[in-house]
């Protein structure tokens, strides 16, 4: 059996591997309030009390929503907890997405952000490149890079991340201006990006996948849930812990609005898997 590390030094910091998503505190399409405002302060609580240190966020959920919550909830903030946060689109009265990639759009989230969640200074800001929903698309970032780089300058911010980008951008990045994280679509059975996944590691980058239980579809796989069976475990747990044994920067932020399934995804954190699981997860 091998047990991954625990901990993962980001953005300044040392943090539990583990981390919560809050976009599911969010009302029905990330929109619109909780449908239970004293459950979702209870799940932010026990996050923190559980040991999670890092939290995602975006003003863009709800919108408005999330980071009130987390504000009501964990405010003043303890000082080893990092919060991540993303720009890089709005939203519509009728709960569209739509983009705000401009400058002055990028800072106005910024600004939106720091507002709600109570804080003077940013720890990381992703920007969301919108590609093809949740798939990158190739072209050049640089001017949206640029604008969160000018950003760090001004003090606003501590250190910019990248959400939905290629190899080629994670680069052009790179060049403008130091980069901690990067927050793409993998999971057990979305392994597009491994090769990335692999690079960011032997450079001390953290990668953050986003729907790592598969987001609004979640995995299904037959071969998955008997190996979750074998184990006496959930499927969901042992995709999890994949992705934790997958490389040591990987950071997992889980989203729920249930206490009970919190700590169901935070048991995945105490899960070894043994060579031969890993050979089968490594086949799906």
């Amino acid at each position: 059996m091998t047990q991954p590390v625990k901990t993962f030094p980001f953005a300044g910091s040392t943090v539990n591997r583990m981390g919560y998503g809050a976009m599911q505190l969010a009302g029905p399409g990330v929109f619109g309030p909780p449908k239970d405002h004293a459950a979702a302060l209870a799940v932010l609580r026990e996050a923190v009390e559980s040991g999670v240190n890092h939290i995602d966020t975006s003003d863009f959920y709800g919108p408005h929503v999330t980071n009130r919550l987390i504000r009501e909830a964990l405010h003043p903030y303890r000082d080893d907890l990092v919060i991540v946060t993303k720009v890089g689109a709005v939203r519509g009265d009728d709960a569209s997405w739509l983009p705000a990639q401009q400058a002055p759009e990028l800072e106005r989230g910024v600004h939106d952000n720091l507002k709600n969640l109570g804080l003077d200074v940013l720890d990381v800001v992703n920007i969301r490149i919108m590609g093809d929903v949740h798939t990158p698309k190739e072209g050049s970032i640089a001017p949206q890079v640029e604008a969160l780089a000018e950003l760090k300058h001004k003090g606003l911010i501590r250190h910019v991340g990248l959400s939905n980008v290629t190899r080629t951008q994670v680069a052009e990045a790179r060049r403008i201006t130091e980069i901690v994280c990067v927050q793409n679509l993998y999971n057990v059975v979305h392994r597009e990006d491994g090769t990335l996944v692999d690079e960011l590691a032997a450079d001390g980058i953290a990668y953050v996948p986003f729907f790592p239980l598969g987001g609004f579809t979640p995995i299904q796989s037959s071969e998955l849930s008997e190996i979750a069976a074998n184990l006496g475990t959930t499927s969901m747990q042992v995709a999890l812990a994949w992705l934790l044994h997958r490389a040591p920067n990987i950071l997992l932020i889980p989203g729920t609005s249930s206490v009970a399934h919190l700590r169901e995804n935070m048991a995945a954190g105490e899960l070894a898997l043994s060579g031969d699981v890993l050979a089968q997860l490594d086949a799906l």
